[in-house]
């Protein structure tokens, strides 16, 4: 199989009480409904003004008005962020586990800036200015970088900190090459200039459609990997006596954060907080046991991008404002609030 085996007494975290699980399970169903009503938020609010009517016959009744062509438009991008969305926090969770960091996110471990680095590479010297061509460049960029940093980080012998020092090194010069090439092509300065802030501006039936595979196959990757991940959040050494084999856990799990964090990335460019501040909070009120962390950052995290979607939509119409600008003016004084009231969650 290619997920550790493990016994599920000795190597997760105790069983909870049946009230505690009944809460839990409680809060898993309330936070569906939750993103349901914000999903239909995300569907009847947006810069443009539709009433209530015309967002009914856009899903009801297409018949090609104006109003119906903004709902089905609505309708893409809402789905887009629903997937983007779980993505982004459940590539957090697995990469805080990974590395043992309940700070981390998908940009410790330079899989944004793989993507950023491909995107503005297919611009400059190879012409491309479609997005569904942005797609394949930016998932190939964040593929490369994770199998590099995988590479760097020793491979049989990879530990949290060399994993996230080799990506950390890797941003940084990254991020250079971004920056020069941006600077010396203006028309490349023009066009990353709105991807690299984030957006679900640009979802579509198509897109949905490429990305959707490979979000499929991370997420269930991700799930699987829950228990061996338990395991070694108790050390390497107990980890080995459960029956843990790490080397596998973590190239697996370097692998399902990449094709997760790889495909949002490409789809919407990369969104900052997400990744970083949900599976953070949850674990403050679940504990350290991936499988309730999951559930709840698959589904909290679209609420926490569309609700910043919708906001953005509202603050500056006719105009918006893009969601990963909203990601972080949202983001970074919640999650510093969080970090100053609180300890830390431990992992």
């Amino acid at each position: 199989m290619l997920v550790d085996s493990v016994p599920e007494q000795r190597a997760e975290t105790a069983p909870a009480p049946p009230t505690r699980r009944a809460i839990r399970s409680l809060g898993l169903l309330a936070s569906l409904v939750v993103l349901l009503l914000v999903a239909l938020a995300s569907i009847a609010i947006g810069a443009k003004e539709l009433s209530l009517d015309q967002v009914w016959h856009g899903l009801f009744q297409d018949t090609g008005t104006y109003g119906d062509v903004v709902v089905g438009e609505r309708v893409s991008r809402t789905v887009l962020g629903l997937l983007v969305g779980a993505a982004l926090g459940l590539s957090g969770t697995v990469l805080q586990a990974l590395t043992r960091n309940p700070l981390a996110d998908p940009g410790l471990l330079g899989i944004n800036a793989g993507a950023s680095a491909a995107v503005v590479t297919a611009i400059t010297y190879f012409g491309v200015t479609s997005l569904s061509g942005y797609v394949w460049f930016a998932f190939f960029g964040a593929a490369t970088v994770g199998a590099l940093v995988w590479f760097l980080g020793g491979s049989r012998g990879a530990t949290p900190v060399r994993l996230a020092l080799a990506g950390t090194a890797l941003s940084a010069a990254l991020f250079g090459y971004v920056q020069a090439v941006m600077i010396m092509d203006k028309a490349a300065l023009a066009r990353m200039r709105f991807w690299t802030v984030g957006s679900l501006t640009s979802a579509t039936e198509d897109m949905i459609w490429q990305v959707l595979p490979f979000l499929a196959v991370g997420t269930l990757l991700a799930f699987a990997l829950a228990r061996p991940l338990n395991a070694m959040a108790m050390g390497d050494d107990t980890a080995k006596a459960l029956g843990a084999h790490l080397n596998r856990t973590r190239a697996l799990s370097m692998l399902a954060a990449t094709v997760l964090c790889g495909a949002a990335t490409a789809a919407c460019g990369p969104i900052v907080f997400v990744g970083l501040m949900v599976p953070h909070v949850v674990r403050s009120f679940t504990g350290p046991d991936l499988r309730w962390i999951m559930p709840y950052a698959a589904i909290l995290s679209p609420v926490l991008l569309l609700g910043s979607d919708v906001i953005g939509r509202v603050v500056a119409r006719p105009s918006e404002v893009q969601v990963g600008i909203i990601t972080a003016i949202i983001g970074g004084p919640v999650f510093i609030f969080l970090v100053r009231r609180r300890r830390t969650a431990q992992l």
